[in-house]
């Protein structure tokens, strides 16, 4: 599905995004409107929920960690005031657990960041019984166990000893994975 156009997105075209990434909303709002969407975004949890309640959208797309929450808390909200939305939840810490959790609230799809803005369409308009295509660029295993010691040092608060230990290996090794750039 390359392009998209206005029949596959059914007559209520309205998205609402919740991330707290300013820059990134802007971008994936610009290329959701260019896609036919009418979106509307939010910065919080508490903003989401708000637009959830007030004009719950027949599609979300949600990021899973912002500032003041879990962005399943506007996953449940939606489902409640609109059972047949259709909600992608995004994450820049993909794990299996947090995937599980977001399909049995109600997501139709989770999707690993960065997920550009025709991956997120694919994933909001593809039918229930349809598998996902591979990822053109999948993740290198180098950059997704960076990307695990990140997201288990962000749930430390960034205690490198309690990090460590919790990956079972040792603090200078730790130290210089951290201080390295991220692969690609």
């Amino acid at each position: 599905m390359a392009e998209t156009n206005l029949q596959d997105i059914g007559e209520d075209r309205s998205l609402l995004l919740v991330d707290d990434d300013e820059a990134f909303l802007r971008r994936l709002s610009k290329a959701m409107e260019k896609r036919g969407f009418e979106v509307e975004m939010a910065g919080s949890v508490a903003a989401g929920k708000a637009i959830a309640t007030a004009r719950p959208p027949a599609y979300a797309v949600v990021d899973l960690r912002l500032d003041d929450g879990n962005g399943l808390d506007v996953v449940e909200v939606l489902r409640e005031r609109r059972g047949d939305c259709r909600v992608v939840v995004l994450t820049g810490y993909g794990a299996i657990a947090t995937a599980v959790a977001a399909v049995k609230i109600g997501a139709t799809d989770y999707l690993s960041k960065p997920a550009d803005a025709t991956d997120i369409t694919n994933a909001l308009l593809r039918s229930g019984d349809e598998l996902p295509p591979p990822p053109e660029n999948p993740m290198s295993a180098d950059r997704v166990r960076w990307e695990h010691i990140q997201r288990v040092y962000e749930l430390c608060d960034r205690n490198v000893s309690e990090t460590a230990r919790r990956l079972n290996m040792h603090r200078r090794t730790l130290q210089r994975i951290l201080a390295k750039r991220s692969p690609r």
